[in-house]
């Protein structure tokens, strides 16, 4: 990666109250039924009611997220506005395809098939800010995040003062159902918060939106820089730490994926070996595991990196910081075929 970007302003909306007030004295929320759904806010201040009443959870998830980073950064109109997403709008296109069978194909409402598309939320953040400028939504499953932040530092490198990055994801009962039938989650009731100590098949499944405001430019608000960027697909364990490796000068902190899955497991094997004594957070305890479950964990470095400090509750096995955090190495996985490294550093 050549040069740096800057996190300018940021919002999430996820199963932790991350949208709201202070997250270092915020409880820890967790349950036992391998799910985690988003705490969500009050969307009215966001979203006009007349067009809140036809948007699903995605929708408006999106919506606001984005509108909140936008807020945060002090950017009045955002630039090139990119996302990623897994799954777009599960809820719109479940509602379309029992329509179809229910009404056998008459007298459909478009609406569900119309949000339905992967670029809704994109389109919806462009309308109600009146942008105009290059709009693109990424859907490549473990990497859709990651490939839309790839667009934005490209972006950025180009001229573009700054961009709107972002990802959003939301879980079903019927695809929890699915994904659980081919063996996705644990098969027994775990508690979220004693997930890693359950070493066995399966994770916990997650949902979230969040999102970036990026520049090419520091100022004395910037959360972090992002200033290294890997991604490889279905890695050897040698490749693997062949790229840590590359990483593996001045990480102070480790922010990780790890998520309490047997079947993956050997991958932060490698991790520990390339990185001994760097203290390490996994984070899915708070999200659980979803296609764009990497846009919570930049996000939590970002707020870790500006504040110098953790979120106490959230993270018992280390509730504070022994020494100053310059630089936090980010590496995640989507079931053992699409890894990501990012390099964060203090501004």
């Amino acid at each position: 990666m050549k040069g740096k970007c800057y996190i300018q302003g940021t919002a999430a909306i996820s199963p932790q109250p991350t949208f709201e007030g202070d997250i270092f004295q915020a409880p820890l929320v967790h349950t036992d039924s391998n799910l985690l759904a988003c705490i969500e806010p009050d969307y009215k201040p966001f979203i006009p009611g007349n067009s809140l009443r036809r948007m699903t959870r995605t929708l408006k998830m999106g919506l606001t997220a984005a509108l909140k980073c936008i807020q945060d950064s002090g950017i009045s109109t955002p630039g090139p506005i990119i996302t990623g997403t897994g799954k777009g709008s599960l809820q719109d296109t479940e509602k379309f395809i029992k329509e179809i069978v229910e009404y056998k194909e008459t007298a459909l409402n478009p609406t569900p098939f119309i949000q339905s598309t992967y670029n809704s939320v994109n389109g919806l953040i462009a309308l109600q800010q009146k942008c105009t400028a290059y709009n693109n939504t990424f859907v490549h499953r473990g990497f859709s995040f990651e490939n839309a932040l790839l667009d934005s530092i490209m972006m950025i490198q180009e001229g573009a003062s700054h961009t709107l990055t972002g990802a959003f994801e939301e879980i079903t009962k019927e695809h929890f159902y699915i994904k659980s039938r081919i063996g996705c989650w644990k098969s027994a009731p775990v508690n979220s918060q004693e997930v890693y100590q359950h070493l066995s098949p399966g994770t916990i499944a997650g949902e979230g939106a969040a999102f970036f405001t990026l520049t090419g430019a520091a100022t004395p608000e910037s959360y972090a820089a992002i200033s290294g960027f890997r991604m490889l697909y279905k890695p050897s364990e040698e490749k693997l730490a062949t790229a840590l490796r590359n990483f593996s000068e001045g990480a102070d902190l480790i922010i990780c994926g790890r998520n309490g899955d047997s079947n993956h497991e050997h991958y932060y094997d490698v991790l520990d070996a390339c990185f001994p004594g760097v203290p390490q957070l996994p984070f899915k305890h708070l999200c659980g595991e979803y296609d764009t479950a990497g846009a919570f964990g930049l996000w939590l470095g970002a707020q870790i990196l500006k504040a110098q400090q953790l979120p106490a509750s959230w993270f018992p096995m280390q509730d504070q910081l022994t020494a100053p955090v310059h630089s936090i190495l980010f590496y995640n996985h989507f079931f053992g075929e699409q890894h990501v490294m990012l390099q964060l550093e203090r501004v």
